[in-house]
């Protein structure tokens, strides 16, 4: 298996399971789940609030004004019985108490008058016996008017049961199983409770987290019956209605698991959706002051009457702002509001018809999602890199995003996005380029530990970006092969000592090994005054053969200028080698390459007949007099440089002898006028030569010496030799 495809295929399993891991999360759906996706609701409502209207709905708020007029808390039952009464005169459509009177009034004078000891106790009960019970005077007051009071659940035993003042009807199965069950309430007084028109709850939903209201529980249930909340009671008194309709999810015939599951319910005209438990998504608009009457003005005869245009054809909500109180609640929108506002803001919400909805696919469409786009994440890094896996990640999560927004403000419809893109671009995303990092990195460490001692840095870099480049193993591959040695090595080491000849050594490879790995080549290995490179591997290098015959024409050149600055000191020690020379083999053919040794230590190196012959041509530099020899194959696929040919050379190990080339200068110099002649006149002495015309060679040489520059003298020295041993050609 390639490299890239066993890190891709290692990203992609560890991507998986996190995936995996992040989706059976949402799946589960623990409390810190949805307390985010809440929160995210949230978000919806204070961007974009629900619109301002002017609906028949307002709240005659108890706030310190008016315990400041009327005193503290509680009021006497006949200071409510004026509430009312003042309420039904400015022609209130119904008069909803959130406030639960479930005890008698303690400051009733019959109560507390006995008490005063103003008298022996017989006078004082007559007195008592005369004197108003203000629990029956509010108790007139509230059968004059339709008003609605409030009943509390409770989780134990310990109170009473509501009353039913409406009947409920219901289409589907019957939803008592789907609605949470209360074991008993707080009611108020029996003879308040007798003589009110509707009786509703007044708990707000436990089920959201951190206090904020989000939901409000429309329908209650004590496991036998059913009872409104009081903005039910409420509107279904203003309307003069006398039943509920609660729409089961299997009206229309469907049935299932959750048959019983509450979807929508209608008070009088008014229907809305519900949860499946039978609660109301509240929208919330800002906690304006319009919406608040204060009790205190309601009950001042001077100021009631300039109420009425506020106060008629409304359904009005009794509660206190005072937060000495302690009924303050925190809505989506951040704020704290008393929490009458949140029953008038659901009223006015069912009479607007501006609803908010949990679709009962909606976990089912996010967790999907939630799987969906992580697939997307994993394949996107795996294919194009974490760089545009987060790019179009974002595009993707920006589009979830747009659409999530567009169905809340459209439909009202709560969808999370921020699940599904939040876990996937920070714990998937995050995970799966850790890891891809990680690989990649090890991928560099082991290319820069193999390969930076052989190839230069910018072979280096390609390696790492593109690893599987690098086939290791070994193979067989069409490569160009070098082998430099130094002249009359022996000489220079018996006149240096051991540090010298070390410093030596590095001033002259140093350079040349630059040359070599800056031409694309990489170095094999050093031994002792030799270099071995090859090209074309662990990386495709194009024209081979070109650059491996350029990398030898600049190392001559660079051997030139190191004895021109007497870089080696030989001249300045008076030493009798004066200059260095090398010698360049290069051949080119098919070559095994690959790492090369034991299971604990190894090279990256190449073996093959063709290196073989490379050593050999380098060995041959001396009996061709030039200093650089390639092969006929190097000759061939170089095609342009400068080349003279050697002639059929015999090699150490081969039967038969091989043509050889030598290198002397590069495509720009082969193009020239003096190269050209010279050229020719080469080629007619190997002709000559090669049919055995010793007088025929004899004038190519002496042509070929006249247009040679001279640093090919030792050439045409040696193809003097070779012409003066030719066996003499017969008489014709």
């Amino acid at each position: 298996m390639r490299i890239t495809q066993r890190k891709h295929l290692l990203v992609a399993v560890a991507g998986c399971l996190f995936l995996f891991v992040v989706t059976a999360l949402r799946a589960y759906d623990p409390s810190f789940v949805s307390t985010i996706r809440l929160m995210g609701f949230d978000g919806y409502q204070r961007f974009w609030p629900r619109p301002q209207g002017d609906f028949p709905v307002r709240i005659v708020d108890i706030d310190e004004r008016s315990l400041a007029v009327h005193g503290q808390w509680p009021w006497r039952r006949d200071t409510l019985a004026d509430l009312t009464r003042a309420l039904t005169e400015l022609g209130a459509a119904a008069i909803a108490y959130d406030v639960i009177f479930a005890e008698p009034d303690r400051l009733s004078p019959h109560r507390y008058v006995p008490d005063l000891k103003l008298g022996d106790d017989a006078a004082m009960e007559g007195l008592a016996g005369r004197l108003p019970d203000t629990d029956k005077v509010f108790a007139e007051a509230i059968a004059e008017a339709p008003v609605v009071l409030g009943f509390a659940t409770l989780p134990n035993a310990d109170g009473g049961k509501p009353a039913t003042k409406a009947g409920f009807a219901h289409a589907g199965s019957d939803p008592t199983a789907s609605i949470p069950s209360f074991a008993s309430a707080l009611v108020s007084l029996p003879v308040l409770e007798a003589a009110a028109t509707g009786s509703g709850g007044v708990s707000l939903s436990s089920r959201d987290t951190i206090g904020i209201v989000r939901r409000v529980p429309m329908v209650f249930t004590d496991g036998t019956g059913l009872y409104p909340s009081l903005v039910m009671e409420a509107l279904r008194v203003a309307q003069g209605a006398g039943t509920f309709i609660i729409r089961s999810a299997d009206a229309s015939g469907e049935l299932g698991a959750g048959a019983a599951a509450v979807t929508d319910i209608k008070v009088g005209a008014l229907p809305f959706p519900t949860t499946a438990q039978g609660e109301l998504w509240v929208y919330f608009n800002e906690d304006r002051p319009d919406r608040y009457v204060s009790a205190a003005d309601v009950l001042d005869p001077e100021t009631r009457a300039s109420l009425a245009p506020q106060i008629e054809g409304q359904i009005v909500f009794i509660g206190t702002s005072s937060v000495g109180l302690y009924d303050i609640r925190a809505t989506p929108l951040g704020d704290l509001v008393p929490g009458v506002s949140v029953h008038a803001q659901a009223a006015e919400q069912i009479l607007a018809g501006t609803f908010l909805s949990r679709p009962d696919w909606a976990d089912g469409a996010e967790i999907i999602a939630t799987f969906l786009l992580g697939l997307a994440v994993i394949a996107l890094i795996i294919a194009f890199g974490s760089i545009w896996a987060a790019v179009v990640g974002g595009v993707i999560a920006f589009s979830l995003y747009a659409g999530a927004i567009h169905l809340f403000r459209t439909q009202g419809l709560l969808l999370d996005p921020v699940y599904p893109t939040a876990v996937n671009l920070f714990v998937v995303y995050a995970a799966a380029t850790a890891l891809l990092y990680f690989l990649t990195e090890r991928e560099k460490r082991f290319v820069r530990a193999a390969f930076g001692q052989y190839l230069a840095p910018e072979m280096v870099k390609r390696l790492e970006t593109a690893p599987d480049a690098l086939r290791l193993g070994g193979e067989m591959r069409d490569m160009t092969i070098m082998f430099m040695d130094v002249r009359g090595f022996t000489p220079i080491s018996e006149q240096l000592t051991p540090t010298d000849l070390v410093a030596f050594l590095n001033a002259l490879l140093s350079p040349l090994s630059d040359e070599i790995q800056a031409h694309s080549g990489t170095i094999d290995k050093y031994i002792g005054d030799s270099i071995m490179a090859f090209w074309n591997a662990p990386m495709d290098v194009d024209d081979h053969a070109a650059k491996a015959c350029r990398t030898a024409l600049e190392m001559v050149r660079i051997v030139d200028r190191l004895n021109a600055e007497d870089a080696f000191h030989f001249r300045e020690r008076g030493l009798p080698t004066q200059s260095v020379r090398i010698g360049v083999g290069l051949n080119t053919g098919e070559a095994c390459v690959g790492n090369m040794g034991s299971s604990r230590r190894f090279n990256y190196s190449v073996i093959g007949d063709a290196v073989n012959v490379a050593a050999r041509i380098e060995s041959s530099c001396k009996a061709v007099g030039a200093d650089c020899v390639v092969s006929e194959d190097t000759a061939r696929a170089a095609r342009g440089f400068a080349f003279l040919e050697a002639g059929a050379i015999p090699l150490k190990g081969k039967s038969v002898p091989i043509r050889l080339f030598a290198l002397v200068g590069d495509p720009d110099y082969a193009a020239g006028d003096e190269f050209q002649a010279l050229s020719q006149a080469h080629a007619a002495m190997v002709a000559a030569i090669d049919a055995g015309d010793r007088e025929a060679a004899r004038a190519g040489l002496a042509a070929c010496r006249k247009q040679a520059p001279e640093r090919l003298a030792d050439v045409y020295e040696r193809f003097a030799e070779r012409i003066e041993v030719m066996p003499q050609q017969a008489p014709a």
